[in-house]
């Protein structure tokens, strides 16, 4: 089979792919070099997108109550319940929370379903953890949820800033496109703006240690310094409202509160006043917050001032999260907006949509946003809930309370591929979805660029795409308009939707791709009906009532004091190589290399006042719930302020659930959680012994910590508990399913026990016991496993064979040990000459900024020496 042109599943960069099956069950996957969001580049993930397309383990039937079961009597079911639950209790009484991981096709008949025939509006997205404070920003000064600029902007800036946005790991692609423009042009400047040193900072000019929250006081300051230096654009400002009053808040803002060093904020202001072409990039740092809202426009207000915004290399750009959280703003996803950009509120544009769709009735009011929505399941307000695609039992703030409510619901629906997730074991009816690969539709990236995901594999079993699904029960509940032949004709209603929404005013209008050849469509810039493509805003035309844009008055303020018991600022966010919950690359073995178990990383006047070690084990707990965390110090985080990734789940580590511990406190405007905010008590957690595990099989262990990932031909796991055994062997042996080890080390006077366990001259088991963190060589003993070396309780390689150590490059599996060595042994002071030497860094990419962070610190160790 030729090459099918695709995109890739992950961040909202949207980039393309090629997958090319060999027809022997594999896919080779390569960046596509003519797509404009990439131009062939591709980060670790994407790169092992054909490492993850197994379907050992997928959900491959529908299942009712734990009993598998027909695809009629499943959607039946369904059907049935619905419509019972709003016959007795109305409308409202049932939800749907759906994902950015849709297809735009699939969230289109989700609204359609909701919104315009059971006539509610009770359905969000976990788009809302993301990104809804951004809209709610743009709605609020442009009057439409519409991002100004492209890509290419980054590429044309004079300045990029980069604020609460760790574009490095979580958008690698976009990154390396900047890194390499600045290559090219290193008169180009970045700033980085962001409590703790992250990776995207190694390529900075300036990096902007802020105070936690304190974003809009910077943007006020900055407001404020454009009006005192005469910097603002009376042209420009003709189209705008709101400037006086926006002024006057602004005012309140002092640069105390911004914990910035003087020298350091004023040349902040003096380089944002002073460069034309300036693009400001915000992420989850702005939107995650309890005044997400507030934080986005004050960052519009100062593009506004000056008239930045919607003309080449300047403008403000937030860049998703999710491949497709922009294409669910497009057809409406969050429970406060209507399809195509239009207005729920507003009885014309509701008028319109219900006469498109031939509906019986339509939603009049927004429902219930992430949060709210789950709390209603909790007190039974919502009776019967459906779940696409997430899993807020992990995911969502206070996540315990949100899987009791769950758990505690009439009736649950889960559509997915795998029918483990934390969420998906408290469903009462399983539906299996059609994954990446198996499913056709589009995904709109963070520049409003439409693209293609084609199928190249059929779906395992009986898995089907969720547009499907969601029509079935449609048309089983009696409702007429669902009955598409497949998503080419999805796209085209969809389509002709957004040509009535543009003659009502929407920015949002594709309607010149009506009965375009879906097959073929290239990836595409809305908006089509003026020009293909381009920027908004520029010409000073808005989408409000009055056509002028409106800077909003933001007051500024500090998150709230962290509590005496619990006196930690909590933030959380992602790692480089992970995805979400993990659920596809956590299947991937180089991809857990890296940072392979949940972490606390902890500044060292911290750790030292609470006596943790490295990597001891830390216990991170308020009122909501507890995590047990490994300790990393490191000074790249602000005392009082430590950093804990999201990605565990109770599969893999249930104890590094950290969402459990994040409040359900949200933004007043978006209803967007403050998820890198949450006040904790740090301890550390009493180990009497740590332990390393090598399986051929999977494990779920019973003991107080674990945390699992996957090696070749297996798992490892790290161990932990507060009471000992009194017989190790038989321990271990429990723990394995397996008889005795075949071979044991041990020392009970030091705690120390090492055990072996051999099948027919292979290693399929292994054991490591230690009073104190264990020190082995794990990439090491993970390549021992199942293999004819079975002499692994060394754990470590013998003299002949180096220990490449902890992962940096896991495209091509380069430890730090091997990357020290060059280092030191061949003079390599470059990330190029790394890169030439070794490998390290010459595919992806995503590694160069770790590197140039080791560069840095043995060019500054051989200085002091």
């Amino acid at each position: 089979m030729t090459g099918v042109r695709s995109t890739c599943p992950y961040c909202g960069v949207g980039c393309g792919v090629i997958a090319t099956p060999d027809g022997k069950g594999s896919v080779q996957i390569k960046g596509d070099p003519d797509h404009p969001a990439n131009r062939g580049r591709l980060c670790v993930k994407g790169a092992a997108l054909g490492e993850t397309l197994s379907t050992g383990g997928r959900l491959l039937s529908p299942t009712i109550r734990g009993q598998e079961a027909t695809w009629n009597s499943a959607l039946d079911e369904v059907a049935a319940r619905f419509s019972q639950t709003i016959a007795a209790h109305g409308p409202d009484s049932v939800a749907l929370y759906v994902s950015g991981q849709l297809l735009t096709e699939d969230y289109y008949v989700a609204n359609k379903l909701m919104k315009g025939f059971i006539g509610s509006a009770n359905i969000d997205t976990n788009s809302r953890l993301c990104m809804a404070s951004s809209v709610a920003g743009h709605r609020r000064a442009f009057g439409s949820d519409t991002v100004p600029g492209q890509y290419e902007d980054l590429e044309l800036a004079d300045l990029v800033v980069l604020v609460g946005s760790n574009l490095a790991w979580c958008h690698p692609v976009l990154h390396q496109r900047l890194m390499a423009a600045k290559a090219a042009r290193p008169a180009l400047k970045i700033v980085v703006i962001d409590p703790r040193r992250t990776a995207t900072c190694e390529g900075a000019d300036l990096h902007l240690a802020l105070a936690p929250g304190a974003d809009a006081h910077l943007f006020n300051l900055l407001l404020c310094h454009l009006a005192d230096q005469g910097q603002m654009s009376a042209d420009f400002l003709a189209h705008v409202s709101g400037l006086e009053a926006t002024l006057a808040a602004a005012r309140s803002a002092t640069a105390a509160e911004t914990g910035l060093a003087a020298a350091d904020l004023a040349a902040f202001l003096a380089l944002w006043a002073g460069t034309e072409r300036v693009v400001t990039v915000y992420s989850q740092g702005v939107n995650q917050s309890d005044s997400g809202t507030d934080k986005v426009n004050a960052i519009l207000n100062c593009h506004l001032a000056t008239g930045r915004i919607g003309r080449s290399g300047m403008g403000p750009f937030s860049v998703t999260g999710q491949p497709n959280a922009m294409g669910g703003r497009e057809v409406g996803g969050l429970a406060n907006m209507l399809a195509c950009h239009l207005d729920l509120e507003n009885p014309i544009h509701r008028d319109a949509v219900q006469s498109f769709w031939s509906s019986p009735t339509m939603a009049d009011k927004p429902g219930l946003k992430a949060v709210d929505m789950f709390r209603a399941v909790e007190d039974g307000r919502i009776k019967a809930l459906w779940i696409l695609h997430t899993n807020p039992a992990v995911t969502m703030p206070d996540a315990d309370r949100v899987a009791r409510a769950i758990a505690g619901c009439d009736f649950v629906v889960v559509s997915d591929i795998w029918p483990t997730t934390d969420t998906a074991r408290l469903a009462h009816v399983l539906l299996p979805t059609a994954g990446w690969g198996e499913k056709d539709g589009t995904v709109t990236n963070s520049e409003r660029m439409i693209s293609r995901q084609r199928a190249f594999a059929a779906p395992p079993g009986q898995a089907r795409a969720d547009w499907w699904q969601l029509a079935q029960v449609a048309q089983r509940m009696g409702f007429a308009g669902f009955d598409w032949d497949g998503p080419s004709a999805l796209f085209d209603e969809y389509a002709a939707l957004s040509g009535v929404a543009g003659g009502l005013g929407s920015d949002f209008d594709i309607s010149v791709l009506v009965g375009a050849d879906y097959a073929t469509l290239a990836p595409t810039m809305w908006p089509q009906a003026r020009k293909r493509g381009g920027r908004f805003f520029g010409d000073g035309r808005f989408h409000t009532p009055d056509g002028r844009a409106r800077m909003v008055p933001v007051t500024a303020r500090l998150p709230e004091v962290t509590p005496a018991a619990q006196p930690f600022r909590l933030n959380t966010g992602r790692v480089r190589d992970q995805w979400h919950t993990m659920t596809r690359t956590g299947t991937v073995p180089r991809l857990s290399q890296h940072l392979g178990e949940p972490y606390l990383e902890v500044h060292p006047t911290d750790a030292a006042r609470l006596g943790l070690a490295p990597a001891s084990l830390a216990e991170v707990s308020n009122d909501l719930g507890r995590s047990v965390l490994r300790v990393m110090i490191s000074d790249r985080v602000q005392p009082g302020h430590p950093f804990a990734p999201m990605h565990w789940t109770g599969e893999t580590a249930p104890t590094g659930r950290i969402d459990a511990l994040v409040p359900g406190r949200t933004d007043p405007v978006s209803g967007q959680p403050a998820s890198k905010s949450a006040a904790v008590a740090i301890r550390p957690f009493a180990a009497r012994w740590y332990g390393f595990a090598l399986s051929r099989k999977d494990l779920r262990p019973t003991c107080d910590y674990w945390a699992k990932g996957p090696v070749a031909g297996g798992v490892q796991l790290e161990l932990a508990g507060q009471e000992e055994p009194e017989d190790w062997a038989a321990w271990g042996a429990t723990l394995f399913g397996l008889p005795a080890p075949s071979a044991m080390v041990s020392d009970p006077a030091q705690g120390l026990h090492r055990m072996a366990f051999v099948e027919q001259g292979r290693l399929i088991a292994a054991l490591f016991i230690s009073r104190t963190p264990v020190l082995l060589s794990r990439a090491h003993l993970a390549s021992a496993l199942g293999g004819t070396d079975t002499a692994v309780l060394a754990g470590r390689p013998a003299a002949d064979r180096p220990d490449p150590g902890p992962t940096v490059c896991a495209c091509l599996n380069v430890g730090l040990n091997t990357i020290l060595r060059a280092m030191s042994s061949d003079g390599l002071m470059t990330v190029d000459a790394i890169g030439a030497a070794i490998g390290a860094g010459t595919n992806c990419g995503s590694c160069r900024p770790e590197l140039a962070a080791l560069v840095a610190r043995h060019s500054h160790r051989e200085a002091a020496e």
